[in-house]
């Protein structure tokens, strides 16, 4: 099942996006890796960075707020799915570098905890965010362009969750 939306207005950035660049330190932020029949939930991100790529939903954990809670609350925003937390399926560390100036800046920095999850209810609908959402075997969601490390959290995500 795959379901699409307009793609974003080109160089349209999410609210707030300027405070996460140049970072004084990593930004934390939490993923689903929710399984359904042996497919996990994938959505072709609608914003940058790294719009139209594949990822898992996601985003920023609050302050005050636990890992798997910002997870489960991302994942209602951005696709209208509920689901139950089984485990970690592995993190990702993005750090982008600042080449346009001289020295090594960090242009962005990310630090991921990705989660695995069984579908509990609702359908994915698209949102801003996610401009597509698809269930997907690992095997599938290895030939599409993704975030760092994708494949990979999903196939565990699939063992953490048969």
């Amino acid at each position: 099942m795959t379901a699409a939306a307009q793609p974003a207005a080109p160089g349209a950035t999410a609210a707030g996006d300027d405070d996460r660049l140049f970072p004084m330190r990593p930004i934390l932020a939490a993923s689903c890796a929710v399984v359904r029949d042996g497919r996990v939930l994938i959505a072709r991100r609608g914003r940058p960075p790294m719009a139209q790529v594949w990822s898992l939903p996601g985003g920023l954990v609050e302050v005050g707020e636990h890992l798997a809670e910002a997870a489960l609350r991302e994942l209602m925003e951005e696709v209208g799915v509920g689901a139950e937390i089984g485990g970690v399926a592995g993190h990702v560390e993005h750090i982008e570098w600042d080449t346009t100036s001289p020295g090594r800046r960090v242009r962005r920095h990310f630090v991921i905890v990705a989660f695995a999850a069984r579908w509990r209810d609702g359908e994915p609908a698209v949102s801003a965010e996610a401009a597509e959402v698809a269930w997907a075997t690992p095997a599938e969601i290895a030939a599409l362009p993704t975030t760092d490390r994708l494949p990979e959290i999903a196939a565990r995500a699939v063992e953490l969750m048969p």
